[in-house]
């Protein structure tokens, strides 16, 4: 069976970082393209940064550019988003995504995607 668990979220101030930490089992990580995606209540699911399966081509939404980081090892079956600067628009539940890709075509649409994390809470506060 095919877990995604991320782990990482919290509460924290605006300016302030977090990395967010997405750890896979069951399946061979180093053929998946890994994205994250954050949903606030109400609203669509948002692209925030992908990443290919050799990690050499990453994307990040237009939001996050500059301060988020995507990254991963395939030795650990681990995705990491590096948030910096955080603002209180980054508030929202973050979910980490896998999909097979053996290609640098990393998707950016949330349906492309088919292993999905549990989420994770990001607070940021004032």
């Amino acid at each position: 069976q095919v877990q995604l668990v991320e782990t990482g979220g919290g509460l924290v101030q605006t300016g302030d970082s977090l990395r967010l930490s997405c750890v896979l089992s069951g399946r061979t990580f180093s053929n998946l393209a890994m994205a994250w995606f954050r949903q606030t209540p109400g609203t669509e699911r948002e692209f925030v940064a992908a990443i290919s399966w050799s990690g050499g081509m990453t994307f990040y939404g237009d939001s996050v550019k500059g301060r988020f980081t995507i990254s991963r090892d395939n030795t650990k079956s681990t995705t990491w988003l590096q948030m910096n600067n955080l603002m209180i628009e980054d508030t929202a539940v973050y979910y980490c995504a896998a999909v097979f890709r053996l290609n640098q075509r990393v998707p950016t649409g949330p349906a492309a995607y088919n292993y999905w994390g549990q989420g994770t809470q990001v607070t940021v506060s004032s």
